[in-house]
């Protein structure tokens, strides 16, 4: 599954914990957002 992570605390958030609420359990936030491992470049014509 995917890795979340705290908007406000930066931690990461088990999916497990994620099935039974949608806040982080360190700080309480509602915000948790997918980090990427990534960068994509996009080259305009």
């Amino acid at each position: 599954m995917a890795e979340y992570k705290c908007f406000s605390c930066e931690k990461k958030v088990s999916p497990d914990y994620l099935k039974k609420k949608v806040r982080c359990p360190y700080c309480g936030s509602k915000i948790l957002y997918k980090p990427r491992t990534q960068t994509t470049k996009v080259k305009a014509r």
